[in-house]
């Protein structure tokens, strides 16, 4: 058992402590710890092997998985309650520590969802047979025509064609986009299509010119990657919505395909969970949902990453 001196002094590397506030709260494997930090394989184990020589922690094998906690004999240790309130203090002073928390969420929640885990292996055979009728578009207009009659806001809409999707059940569909040809373009559709319940404004996303309390539901898809301040589209998407509003964020996965810059004018190359989840928390929703949804075949391998919160 490490005296407190040696555990102290185990406590001057900031990873090592962030280790140790994650590990009071829950058994995780090297990979999970991975997901949490960011980091390397390599450097976790590192640290866990001195904190597993100073005898803080120790590790559970458990199948092919290995899972490390804090050691039995320091849980119950009475000079443990003195440690862990000057871990926490300390912990106060990293900035990491909040983001820590929120990936650890997310890292638990994934170890949870049974079937995710099946979701992930349908996903794999889903389109390689071809089934007749069977289509993303067919089941998009499927989903949308159970949606109760709400009022909408498509942000960053484009073109509108999720928007005219949407008009066909909702009460009323205002699309948002800062490109006057593209509202130009979807205004004259939707009249064509005899849609009068679609309305297109130009405006920004980060700005939308919508009022205050005024929206049931709030589409950021695709959207938020094009956005200089993507926090603040959170926030304003925050604002037009009425109390039990439900924000829903469809965009990509963080990527290093540097070319979408160029190809697609993102200004943001994807977004991680744990950064919509802080923005979304930031901004004051609940109830919050976020995870992973669909991976390409193709490369560079884009993934779709869905987010939900309530006002």
């Amino acid at each position: 058992m490490a005296s407190t001196i040696n555990f102290l002094r185990l406590l001057a590397d900031p990873t090592r402590l962030r280790l140790l506030l994650l590990l009071e709260e829950e058994e995780l494997s090297v990979a999970e710890l991975q997901d949490v930090l960011g980091m390397g394989q390599s450097r976790i184990s590192s640290h866990l092997a001195q904190l597993k020589r100073a005898g803080v922690v120790e590790d559970r094998r458990a199948g092919k998985n290995v899972y490390y906690g804090l050691t039995n004999g320091r849980k119950l240790d009475p000079q443990h309650a003195k440690v862990s309130e000057l871990t926490r203090e300390l912990a106060r002073e990293m900035p990491e520590t909040q983001r820590d928390r929120i990936a650890l969420k997310i890292v638990l929640r994934k170890r949870q969802d049974k079937a995710r885990e099946y979701f992930d292996q349908l996903a794999g055979r889903f389109g390689r047979s071809y089934c007749p009728g069977r289509s993303w578009q067919a089941l998009a207009h499927t989903m949308i025509a159970l949606l109760p009659p709400l009022t909408v806001a498509d942000l960053g809409a484009g073109e509108g064609t999720l928007s005219q999707l949407l008009a066909k059940k909702a009460r009323q569909v205002i699309a948002v986009d800062n490109a006057p040809k593209m509202v130009e373009f979807g205004a004259q559709l939707a009249k064509r299509h005899g849609f009068k319940n679609l309305e297109y404004r130009l405006g920004d996303i980060e700005d939308p010119p919508i009022e205050k309390n005024s929206v049931d539901l709030a589409f950021l898809s695709q959207a938020l990657h094009h956005a200089i301040h993507p926090e603040r589209a959170i926030v304003a998407a925050y604002r037009i919505l009425k109390k039990g509003g439900r924000l829903i964020v469809l965009d990509l996965l963080s990527h290093r395909f540097e070319k979408a810059r160029e190809l697609y004018a993102d200004h943001w190359l994807g977004f991680s969970e744990v950064q919509l989840h802080q923005w979304l928390e930031k901004a004051g929703f609940t109830h919050l949902e976020v995870s992973v949804v669909s991976r390409e075949k193709e490369t560079p391998h884009f993934q779709t990453v869905f987010a939900s919160g309530v006002k």
